[in-house]
């Protein structure tokens, strides 16, 4: 049986395979279990004697040998309830914690962003505005980036299109999005996506984004890179530039 979620609960992959042994085995010695799960013997008593700490193994010993078993499933689902409550408890302080985080936040802020996982953590981010405003090299995204980014950019492109946020896409000219290709207004008004090129003489292989009061520079490849600085007044003076050179296309 496959337990892969007890990881949640903080139980290494070790932990989680000899717990799932003994309880597919029941009553079973160490022997049995060490075969089942494939784990070294000496490293099968250490995991062992953090189960029984945790209260989700219990052992008895019979004629000097040692036998173990799970214990009622009850211990395991007091843990998960202790770990939902917590988790609870949490999320209620999340408003608090945003305000101590906003107090604390210098005027202007600049952090760098290294690898696709963290350039997919920027870009949910924007998802939380109604609007983001994109310049430059965008295509770049699905061309650069490998099959794995591309797969998660649809991903977030409906996501996006579910929230109704609106993606004002100022793109190298001649290029385009896969998904919205230019002068289809109607999937263009579905997809909340509104599409304008700049001239042919600014070419750039690195877009920047334009959400919240966050001016960010990508570079599109396979570990992607991006450059955020955080300020109003920055922000407003771009935009500037994005609407010099924006005409609406629909």
């Amino acid at each position: 049986m496959e337990l892969t979620e007890l990881h949640e609960l903080g139980l290494s992959a070790g932990q989680v395979a000899v717990y799932g042994a003994v309880l597919e085995l029941g009553t079973t010695a160490l022997n049995k279990i060490q075969e089942k799960t494939g784990i070294e013997r000496r490293n099968i008593y250490d995991i062992l004697n953090k189960l029984i700490e945790r209260g989700l193994v219990s052992y008895t010993v019979e004629s000097g040998k040692k036998t173990f078993q799970c214990t009622h499933p009850n211990k395991l689902k007091e843990q998960v309830e202790e770990k939902q409550q917590a988790l609870t408890q949490l999320h209620e302080k999340i408003p608090h914690v945003t305000e101590l985080f906003n107090a604390a936040k210098q005027e202007i802020r600049a952090e760098v962003y290294r690898g696709n996982d963290a350039v997919q953590a920027l870009l949910d981010e924007a998802l939380d505005y109604d609007a983001s405003y994109w310049l430059g090299g965008n295509s770049g995204v699905e061309k650069a980036t490998g099959e794995p980014m591309k797969r998660w950019w649809k991903h977030w492109t409906k996501r996006r299109v579910k929230k109704k946020h609106v993606m004002y896409d100022l793109v190298d000219h001649g290029t385009w999005l896969e998904d919205f290709p230019p002068n289809n207004t109607q999937v263009h008004k579905k997809g909340y996506y509104k599409y304008c090129q700049l001239p042919k003489d600014l070419r750039s292989p690195m877009v920047m984004i334009i959400f919240g009061n966050k001016v960010v520079q990508v570079l599109w490849s396979k570990q992607s890179f991006a450059f955020v600085l955080e300020s109003p007044i920055l922000k407003e003076s771009f935009m500037k530039y994005f609407n010099y050179f924006w005409k609406e296309p629909w």
